[in-house]
């Protein structure tokens, strides 16, 4: 009885009733939600999203702000395949998901030196950087859509199998790069949740000046999480031109806001230092699901962006009324000692 008492509190818990209560009234609008090929499709559809989230959600954990990273992964991306395209590369895709990765580790380390060493606002420091890697983008590099290496193609083509929808006639393909959206979730979990790296990012999200005091070094946790974002942007980037089998620069601009609500959604706080990587995907499934499915049921697609505003919204409200509650709280227990005394 206790234990379920714990789950309903959870946020993870009404995520997944109201994931529960949509797709059974697709369902029953249009049939066609359950079927092979649909399923399939949305996989496909969350794993860009999927892994930018990661990223997102470590940020927010640590108390910041990121709205850079998909002008960083585009960025990465378009350099790296560029490199590789004229190189005639025709080795493995792997080494091209590491220079992009390495790409991205030094756009992120600009974000991280500027937040980490000389403290600037997150938002705005990552504002800034956007605009800065999409003008090198469009700008020295006069980025257009390109075709990529051979090796990318392959990748983007590979599938772990195939769905039919007999009805329909049609079918969708499980690519491979569901895989690496599992593999940087295992990387991600495992240093939230078993190394003191993961609990000094949660630490310093709840409170700064209490974890230095604990003994946490804030400068280098926070350095770590804007380069480990770089790194992660960079990846999704080459998986993005992979599966869409060109490389387009502006593919992944503008991703941002859906990202950052579905982490809110999955019970993040803006304010840092709560939250789940179970409860972000979930928010990424859920704002997935309302992003595809939406036209199964009739509903105009604009309602998508109704809706991510006005997570944002409450998100924001939410966390607000949090933090002034927890400054009452610590008020009133400060009134209490001194009338004791």
């Amino acid at each position: 009885m206790m234990n379920l008492k714990k789950v309903t509190k959870k946020t993870e818990f009404y995520i997944l009733i109201t994931i529960i209560l949509l797709v059974a009234l697709v369902e029953i609008r249009s049939g066609q939600f359950l079927t092979g090929n649909n399923l399939v499709d949305l996989v496909r559809s969350m794993i860009i999203p999927g892994m930018f989230a990661i990223g997102c959600y470590m940020v927010l954990i640590s108390g910041g702000i990121d709205v850079s990273f998909p002008a960083l992964a585009s960025l990465s991306m378009y350099a790296t395949t560029l490199i590789f395209l004229q190189m005639d590369y025709q080795g493995s895709v792997w080494l091209i998901y590491a220079i992009a990765g390495i790409f991205g580790l030094l756009l992120g380390a600009i974000n991280a030196i500027l937040i980490a060493k000389f403290k600037f606002q997150t938002l705005i420091v990552t504002l800034g950087t956007t605009s800065l890697f999409t003008g090198i983008m469009l700008g020295p590099l006069a980025a257009s859509q390109i075709n990529i290496p051979q090796p990318m193609l392959d990748h983007g083509k590979a599938k772990l199998f195939t769905a039919n929808n007999e009805q329909l006639g049609i079918s969708s393909d499980m690519p491979i790069t569901v895989l690496l959206l599992i593999g940087l979730l295992l990387v991600a979990f495992f240093i939230m949740k078993y190394t003191m790296l993961g609990r000094g990012i949660y630490a310093v999200g709840g409170d700064e000046i209490s974890a230095q005091r604990a003994g946490f070094n804030v400068f280098a946790i926070h350095f770590f999480v804007y380069c480990f974002v770089g790194v992660l942007s960079g990846i999704t980037g080459v998986a993005q031109a992979s599966m869409m089998l060109t490389a387009k620069p502006t593919s992944m601009l503008g991703m941002e806001l859906t990202v950052i609500a579905a982490v809110v959604l999955g019970g993040a706080r803006l304010t840092g230092g709560t939250g789940t990587l179970t409860g972000t995907m979930l928010g990424v499934i859920l704002m997935t699901i309302m992003s595809n499915s939406l036209i199964l049921i009739g509903i105009p697609t604009y309602w998508q962006r109704i809706f991510t505003g006005a997570i944002i919204i409450i998100g924001t409200g939410i966390s607000a009324y949090q933090v002034m509650k927890s400054k009452k709280r610590v008020t009133n227990i400060q009134k209490e000692a001194q009338g004791s005394v």
